[in-house]
């Protein structure tokens, strides 16, 4: 026996109807505010996740429209140092938050309630002092970590108005302090400080770091994420510094041992210090972001996440000018005769010193989904697209 066609019609109108009503259902579900794990982001640090603090603080230098940041998904340039999304805005997709605004580009009426964003690119955990005093270049910016702290609690009677609104607010909100402390070794490296003597200076760097997330527990913090360093050995932009000519410098991987040995170093630094600080505030939970062994893969088996098998590329620059990295100091990506890679995905590297937004997603999947943060985030409730 036929069905009627109005009988079909009827019936699948019934069906999309069903779908779109569990759609919505599942959705205001998903979108709860009690739902979600973290109702808030607020993060701290330097330009790997800068959302347009920097691009705020040169409004009279703007980037060229058709700059090649942002390209990728954003079409144009938006403050973010790479090709697209960075870590902190994969971090905050699966838990249902958007993009955090940069804390300089706010506006009067903005809702800020969902999380903001302080980093700065070229920001570093020390004040300038450490770096005039030591001989060393003053760095780019002098916003520094307890510059970003303070923006911080300048900002906080905008979130909560009393200690017992900021209990319940922030006991639903993440902080993230850093990534910080790599341009701090930067700008010593550039200075030409040796190995040992940068080795000096790096428990003054992660006391600056514990500082700050110590200040942010006193302030109502319950859960904080403080990252460790990237394999700056494999940096191209720190490949092309050191320009090194001796073939026991490198790995197997073509990236600078005794480097990435400096940021190991620092790293296990920091997670004693972090160490500590749980043991002093058992209210809190903080946990380390392995940056290094995250991104460290990437370069040990490109292929296996996407990129390129390619040796002598999987190192470069996708955006640059000549050189065995892509990269030119006095020409940076975006700088006359420059150009970008045929395709964004295949390489690690975007600009020399920051990353493609590729491998960041990369970054991020091993963050939010395992195994680069101990503890644990909370499980959200969507997947890293």
């Amino acid at each position: 026996m036929k069905s009627h066609p109005n009988g079909l019609l009827r019936k699948h109108k019934l069906n999309l109807f069903s779908i779109i009503l569990a759609f919505c259902f599942l959705g205001n579900v998903v979108s709860s505010v009690d739902s979600l794990p973290y109702e808030t982001i607020f993060n701290f640090g330097d330009s790997i996740s800068d959302t347009g603090n920097a691009m705020a603080f040169h409004r009279d230098h703007p980037m060229p429209s058709d700059s090649p940041y942002g390209s990728t998904y954003f079409k144009h340039p938006v403050g973010r140092l790479s090709n697209g999304r960075l870590i902190i805005d994969f971090i905050a997709e699966p838990y249902g938050l958007p993009f955090l605004p940069a804390v300089k580009n706010l506006t009067k009426d903005q809702d800020i309630r969902k999380g903001v964003n302080f980093e700065v690119a070229g920001s570093t955990a020390l004040e300038e002092l450490y770096f005039t005093n030591y001989g060393v270049m003053v760095p780019a910016t002098n916003n520094s970590l307890s510059v970003q702290l303070g923006w911080f609690k300048e900002l906080k009677s905008s979130l909560c108005k009393n200690i017992e609104e900021c209990d319940v607010y922030f006991k639903k909100s993440l902080f993230l302090v850093g990534e910080i402390g790599g341009n701090d070794v930067i700008q010593y490296a550039f200075g030409q400080k040796t190995i040992t003597e940068i080795r000096e200076i790096v428990p003054i760097i992660v006391e600056a770091i514990a500082n700050t997330t110590s200040a942010l527990i006193e302030e109502g913090a319950i859960e904080l994420v403080v990252p460790g360093n990237f394999p700056i050995g494999c940096n191209a932009a720190f490949l092309t510094m050191v320009d090194s000519k001796k073939k026991e410098d490198f790995d197997e991987f073509g990236c600078l041992i005794a480097y990435n040995n400096l940021i190991e170093y620092f790293n296990e630094q920091l997670k004693n210090a972090i160490k500590t600080l749980q043991q002093k505030n058992s209210q809190a939970k903080i946990i380390y972001f392995d940056y290094y062994n995250d991104a460290k893969r990437l370069y040990q088996a490109p292929q296996q996440y996407g990129f390129t098998s390619d040796k002598n590329e999987i190192l470069k620059a996708c955006c640059g000018l000549d050189g065995p990295y892509n990269v030119n100091f006095n020409v940076p990506c975006g700088g006359p005769g420059t150009k970008v890679c045929s395709d964004t995905s295949k390489l690690i590297n975007w600009d020399g010193a920051h990353l493609t937004e590729a491998a960041y997603r990369m970054i991020a999947k091993g963050l939010v989904e395992g195994p680069f943060a101990n503890p644990s985030l909370q499980t959200p409730p969507f997947k890293i697209a």
